[in-house]
């Protein structure tokens, strides 16, 4: 088994995470965008018997001369099933070859369901998976209209029906940065914490084709923005990242009409996978409710290992 840790194929790269349907944090357009905001990223590819298997993206903190933590977070992308003593030998070898000085904590957040079987159960555990919803897009629109909770459908036609009218943002930063602005706001008003937002210019400059990386929806009433979402789209999946609305919009039920509509822009565009960002029931449970009545698939990680 090879790690290589530099000079990466990163189109062979992109290939792989777009047929993986991989998580955002394994792109090399979000790797780009931590480079840009000072973090240091780490890559790397394994193979064995001169065939790649596997793709790793590591976000690191350093502590100068101390150490470092690494974490590959909804990682590694698999290229091929390995037995889980193959996946095993991975993590094991990725560990052991990380370019880090001092201590070094790597850890692993694996794409994978709790309760499922992999390569990290003879790791240690130290944080429980977080849970998300995941909506399959490859069905016709009518099979996940029919998927929908009946209420969440309900308030859908209440909005088709209403006054409100549907627009895209276009994908220039001038043109979306008041839907940052507002959920700047919000994370202040709420005490919420989230990536920071020059990380969204930097995640769309690093493509050179911004109108496949973003996809902002906002509703209007007349001349009125009432209620936004903004999705970003890496490979063959999006992820929704940031959503806001007025006392207007949450009266009309606006996001269920965008969330609709981002179904529909995205799937045209060839877009499997829709990860609506994760679910707690504890301290959002409107918001919990209002993915989980999607259809979507509630995943929750197997967790952190170290």
């Amino acid at each position: 088994m090879k790690v290589r840790w530099e000079d990466l194929d990163l189109t062979a790269w992109d290939v792989a995470h777009a047929a993986a349907a991989a998580s955002l944090q394994q792109d090399t357009a979000y790797g780009v965008a931590m480079q840009k905001m000072g973090v240091p990223v780490l890559r790397a590819q394994v193979e064995v018997e001169g065939v790649t298997v596997a793709y790793a993206q590591f976000i690191v903190r350093s502590f100068g001369r101390l150490g470092a933590v690494a974490l590959c977070t909804r990682g590694p992308i698999w290229l091929k099933p390995l037995s889980l003593k193959e996946e095993a030998a991975v993590y094991f070898a990725l560990k052991k070859t990380i370019p880090l000085q001092g201590l070094r904590f790597v850890l692993f957040t694996p794409e994978i369901p709790k309760g499922q079987p992999h390569g990290m159960h003879p790791w240690r555990r130290v944080m429980t998976g977080m849970s998300t919803v995941m909506i399959d897009l490859t069905p016709s629109m009518e099979e996940l209209r029919a998927q929908l909770d009946r209420r969440w459908r309900h308030r859908l036609v209440g909005g088709e029906a209403s006054e409100m009218t549907v627009h895209k943002v276009g994908t220039n930063p001038g043109q979306f940065r008041w839907v940052l602005e507002a959920e700047l706001q919000q994370r202040s008003d709420k005490g919420l914490e989230g990536l920071p937002l020059e990380f969204f210019e930097h995640y769309v400059a690093s493509r050179p084709n911004t109108a496949k990386t973003i996809l902002t929806l906002r509703a209007d009433v007349g001349r009125d923005r009432i209620a936004a979402m903004m999705f970003l789209i890496h490979g063959e999946a999006a992820i929704y990242h940031v959503g806001w609305t007025t006392e207007k919009g949450r009266d009309l039920h606006a996001h269920n009409l965008i969330l609709w509509r981002a179904m529909e822009e995205l799937k045209s565009r060839g877009i499997r996978r829709l990860d609506l960002g994760g679910v707690n029931t504890i301290r959002s449970a409107g918001i919990a409710r209002f993915k989980m009545s999607t259809g979507g698939d509630v995943l929750t990680l197997a967790g952190t290992y170290f």
